[in-house]
């Protein structure tokens, strides 16, 4: 629909409600930062992170299979209501967030309860996955960039309605001997600004995750200087795209060597190259840090965010978990999709959640915890969602 204005002139309704939105966003500027940063403070409150339980269709029939449980819709539904139903006295005390895909977003509970709504009366704030999945970029040795622009600012606008405060938008570099390139950092920086600004515009909160992957026979020192050339233009890109960093919170990998790397590294230094590189890169205005787990098993993911917590330099945000695999495998594993093994598997979630919980505080105790796949590995070779 469009109206037309004069001669040559046209007007459509998709540009004044653009037009509307950047004078909303404009006169509210003071109470727009007010919300996102309260938002983004309450996400990263200290003891607490984020459950990604955001898996795509595809991904979680891929932890399915693992446990020969059918990927059907019904079965979706089950898997995500035994984590949202955990009991909330103990759940809310250390999850603050939960990243939704669209799918769950809209889902109830077998009693006709929202999911939405379990979880705010578990005092969690609904996140979502607003990427459409990583795209060839052309030019490159078969990097990538994060599809999903054209529509995001209608659709964030209604996840806003639908009870979500904060978002997540997934970018993916690689590291080889000659990637990632520069066109790939620039592309991907530039691509997570975008999304993070149009998010703000919304009153969401935006998680930018740009992921560097563990595949690769690297070192801690080569992991390291990639992430700092990343996270480097991944800020430059938001300051130029006037994003409120303190309404935002960064999703990184820790620096570690690469799968294939023989010589493994101890937890004191990764610790190390990883505070080291966010002190280089992350301005203070960044209210927290949310670290992916990047394959690490549920123990490896714990006992390194303990170290990074307890690493003796001054570190001006938060530093906690988003964790996906590294919270629920031992959950799934647990599971089995029998409905008799609901209240063992929520256990298993409780436990790795309270295990987080103590490491984003420094206070993990290695192996206190013992879980049905704690000391699994979690590595998934070109990690897709």
């Amino acid at each position: 629909m469009e109206a037309r204005v004069g001669l040559n002139v046209r007007i459509t309704v998709s540009d004044l409600k653009w037009n509307m939105a950047k004078e909303v966003y404009a006169t509210a500027e003071p109470e727009l930062k007010k919300e996102l940063s309260q938002i983004a403070q309450q996400i990263v409150a200290p003891g607490r992170g984020i459950l990604a339980a955001d898996e795509s269709t595809a991904t979680i029939g891929k932890r399915f299979t693992d446990i020969n449980v059918e990927n059907t819709e019904e079965n979706r539904k089950a898997y995500r209501q035994l984590l949202f139903t955990a009991p909330k006295d103990v759940i809310s005390q250390h999850v603050s967030g939960v990243i939704l895909f669209h799918e769950t977003l809209y889902q109830k509970a077998d009693d006709g309860t929202p999911f939405v709504k379990l979880l705010q009366e578990r005092n969690i704030l609904p996140g979502i996955k607003v990427d459409k999945g990583v795209v060839p970029l052309f030019g490159t040795q078969d990097e990538c960039t994060t599809q999903g622009l054209d529509d995001l600012q209608a659709r964030c606008v209604q996840y806003k309605k639908d009870g979500c405060h904060f978002a997540k938008w997934r970018c993916v570099l690689k590291i080889t001997k000659d990637t990632p390139s520069k066109l790939a950092i620039l592309e991907n920086a530039n691509v997570l600004a975008r999304y993070a600004s149009i998010c703000q515009s919304a009153r969401i909160v935006p998680i930018v995750e740009p992921e560097i992957l563990p595949d690769g026979d690297h070192d801690l020192a080569r992991c390291q200087q990639v992430t700092e050339e990343v996270l480097a233009a991944v800020y430059k890109a938001l300051s130029d795209h006037k994003v409120y960093l303190e309404g935002t919170l960064l999703k990184p990998n820790m620096v570690t060597p690469g799968q294939s790397c023989p010589k493994r590294a101890k937890p004191e230094e990764i610790a190390a190259a990883t505070v080291t590189a966010l002190l280089r890169t992350v301005p203070p205005a960044v209210p927290g840090i949310t670290f992916l787990s990047g394959g690490q098993s549920e123990e490896e993911a714990s006992v390194n965010l303990d170290a990074i917590n307890k690493y003796p330099l001054k570190k001006p945000w938060a530093l906690t978990f988003s964790y996906g695999r590294a919270l629920q495998a031992s959950v799934l594993r647990a599971w089995a999709g029998k409905k008799d093994q609901i209240g063992a598997a929520q256990d298993e979630l409780i436990k790795r959640a309270k295990a987080n919980a103590a490491a984003c505080q420094g206070k993990y105790v290695t192996g206190s915890v013992s879980s049905k796949a704690g000391d699994a590995s979690l590595f998934v070779k070109s990690h897709a969602y």
